[in-house]
């Protein structure tokens, strides 16, 4: 990222405020990713067990974590539209290489 497109944001975690840097482009992403995390640190918090805000981000962390490596059980990350993805990332790639060598 480079710092010429990075710009700042104010996000609110837990009630707690926080600024980002983040590039426009990214922005969307990055308020669905805080309002995930928020909702979750919210979960963590309404149960009542967990009080310090360091706790209830690491278990709020472990819990992402645990459905993100869990096939199936969350729907926030699909493996094979992600591995699409990054087939057409290096399909992307490999043809500017292509392009650039017949240059030479």
């Amino acid at each position: 990222m480079s710092s010429e497109s990075a710009r700042t944001l104010d996000v609110t975690i837990l009630d707690r405020k926080f600024r980002v840097a983040c590039p426009e482009t990214e922005r969307s992403e990055l308020l669905d990713a805080v309002a995930y995390l928020d909702k979750k640190m919210h979960e963590i918090r309404d149960i009542g067990k967990v009080v310090t805000l360091e706790r209830i981000a690491i278990m709020s962390a472990l819990n992402i974590t645990h459905e993100l490596l869990t096939p199936g059980l969350g729907t926030s990350f699909d493996t094979g539209e992600f591995k699409r993805r990054m087939g057409s990332m290096v399909a992307t790639i490999d043809a500017l290489f292509a392009e650039q060598d017949e240059l030479f």
